[in-house]
């Protein structure tokens, strides 16, 4: 059970964010109404959450889930493989040292993205991206090691609009591993249930379990109805701003 949560709203400077998208121009006040809903969702699942102040001068810093990877009572800040988001890990830092007891770093020539990192009930499954190296991997992995989990890297290098890991996975629990198409029969998610998400969908497949519920991208019913059948009950939430930023829901916090 999760019950803290980061989160930073985006800032004036959000439109000029790093992205790939070619869905236009993100609108400010659009995006915070669906921020503080997302917020408002994330109490309602039981979330006591701390609200880091928008930050112009880093415009991508709303995605505050790449800045650190939190594993029980220990934390790992990370490098960050776009050189304009190094300097948002400072005040994550900060912040994370108030309520984790042990805290690593990721170390040059390292990079590591939180969005590569999918945690699966104790396994870790770290991404090898554009955005995440071998060496930072290879880092985490050892960290992790040390705090007794186990992991295992997954290449999705020259995988077509996939930006990070969680861009095409997400695990519900009780076995139940969603996957895009592109990551179908991988070795390392072998031994898990598989849940297809249709190819229509794929932005959807950045969804995350948060206690009893699902919080999920609204507009793809197809994934709505697999995760209902398997019992879970589904929150729908606007993401047209986010989306056009290459943002999903994992990346709007840092939950522990």
């Amino acid at each position: 059970m999760f019950r803290k949560a980061i989160v930073r709203p985006p800032s004036g400077t959000f439109a000029q964010g790093l992205t790939s998208s070619d869905l236009g121009i993100p609108d400010l006040r659009k995006a915070l109404i669906q921020h503080e809903a997302y917020c408002e969702a994330l109490r309602s699942c039981g979330f006591e959450l701390t609200t880091l102040k928008p930050d112009p001068l880093f415009p991508d810093s709303t995605f505050v889930e790449d800045t650190a990877v939190i594993a029980g009572a220990a934390a790992v800040i990370t490098n960050p493989g776009a050189e304009s988001r190094k300097g948002e890990v400072v005040e994550i830092r900060s912040v994370l040292a108030a309520h984790i007891d042990r805290i690593y770093r990721i170390q040059p020539p390292g990079t590591l993205d939180g969005g590569d990192i999918c945690e699966a009930d104790g396994h870790f499954f770290i991404g090898i991206s554009n955005r995440t190296n071998e060496e930072g991997a290879g880092q985490l992995a050892g960290f992790l090691a040390k705090e007794g989990y186990t992991s295992s890297s997954v290449n999705i290098r020259g995988i077509e609009q996939i930006l990070h890991l969680k861009s095409g996975i997400a695990y519900l629990g009780e076995g139940n591993l969603a996957l895009i198409e592109p990551f179908l029969g991988m070795k390392a998610f072998t031994g898990s249930n598989i849940l297809r998400v249709p190819p229509d969908e794929n932005y959807a497949a950045n969804f995350i379990r948060v206690n009893d519920s699902v919080l999920l991208a609204d507009g793809y019913p197809k994934i709505v109805e697999m995760i209902e059948e398997l019992g879970y009950q589904v929150k729908l939430l606007d993401m047209s701003e986010y989306q056009k930023m290459d943002g999903g829901l994992s990346c709007l916090s840092l939950r522990f």
